[in-house]
């Protein structure tokens, strides 16, 4: 049986990883699904209060990280709150066309159409949209980083 939840614990961890390319994934949950199952199958009392607090902290920074890159990037190169949403939209959407290229594509050519209906000159359309690209980069660095803390922490624990 003990094998059985590390498999589990193991998949949850690779799902989690899996989210960079298909967002629908929730990465978050799919981790702390992982983490319970230790805690409540195997060995619960190997896990700290600090490892518990620490992978809370993390987890809100994960789920904000995507969230402040995307942001950030769309405005530093122009982008209106409109293109801002376009590029979230754009990456759940593209999500499910053309996976993994959809994610970086369908994000890109929504900003441009969204800044270009806002009667934006299609030089700044453009700009703006090389910044949903960047922050969706960024994001999924930091996500894959992040999680890696995570994970590897997780195995110190124990």
């Amino acid at each position: 049986m003990e094998i059985l939840i590390w498999v589990i614990i193991i998949a949850c961890f690779i799902a989690s990883f899996a989210s960079v390319i298909f967002p629908i994934i929730p990465a978050p949950l799919v981790l702390w699904i992982g983490f319970l199952a230790y805690f409540f199958f195997i060995d619960g009392s190997e896990l700290s209060i600090f490892f518990w607090i620490g992978a809370i902290l993390l987890t809100v920074l994960l789920i904000v990280s995507d969230i402040i890159a995307n942001s950030y990037f769309v405005k530093r190169y122009g982008g209106s709150k409109w293109g801002e949403r376009a590029a979230a939209i754009g990456v759940i959407v593209g999500s499910f066309i053309i996976p993994p290229f959809g994610i970086l594509v369908i994000p890109f050519v929504l900003v441009i159409i969204v800044e270009l209906v806002q009667k934006r000159a299609s030089e700044d359309a453009f700009k703006a949209a090389i910044g949903s690209l960047f922050g969706f980069l960024s994001g999924t660095v930091a996500k894959i980083i992040i999680q890696l803390i995570i994970i590897i922490w997780f195995f110190l624990e124990i």
